[in-house]
């Protein structure tokens, strides 16, 4: 005599699961990874320059003492840093050339870990676990990228 099976009531874990899904598309976290990474570099950028965009003496020697970098002047290096610190958070917050902004800062987060604090590899770790999603996916629903058809 065959048994109908009687269907399975989901685990309070697989309700959970299911809970979570629904309340955290991948859009909003696309949206979070975007935001946190930019707020990151944003702020970084900052403190190597005064006013609007003026980068001080002190950020040049910063590049020339502790953050010396192969192949690159001390100044070029600051502007390079100190600009992209700027410019590509931007973007990522626009959600605008989301793909390229994010491969732009993890190519600097690189570069900072063999570079200057090889040391800091859990940290760098975590920004490039949020970069690689947005280098892979894009910026999600929430983003410029798809309106202009970027994505």
């Amino acid at each position: 005599m065959a048994t109908i099976a009687q269907p399975e009531t989901p685990s309070l874990y697989g309700k959970l699961t299911a809970l979570a899904e629904r309340a955290l598309p991948m859009d909003a976290l696309l949206l979070v990874q975007r935001l946190g990474i930019a707020a990151v570099f944003f702020q970084s950028g900052r403190t190597k320059v005064e006013g609007l965009f003026t980068i001080p003496q002190t950020t040049v020697d910063l590049f020339e003492l502790e953050y010396a970098l192969p192949l690159l002047p001390p100044k070029l290096a600051a502007y390079l840093a100190a600009g992209a610190e700027h410019l590509f958070p931007v973007l990522l917050v626009l959600g605008l050339l989301t793909r390229l902004s994010a491969a732009a800062l993890l190519g600097m987060t690189l570069v900072i870990q063999m570079f200057v604090y090889p040391d800091a590899w859990p940290t760098h770790l975590s920004w490039a676990g949020l970069m690689l999603p947005l280098i892979a996916l894009g910026g999600g629903r929430f983003a410029l990228d798809r309106p202009i058809k970027i994505n």
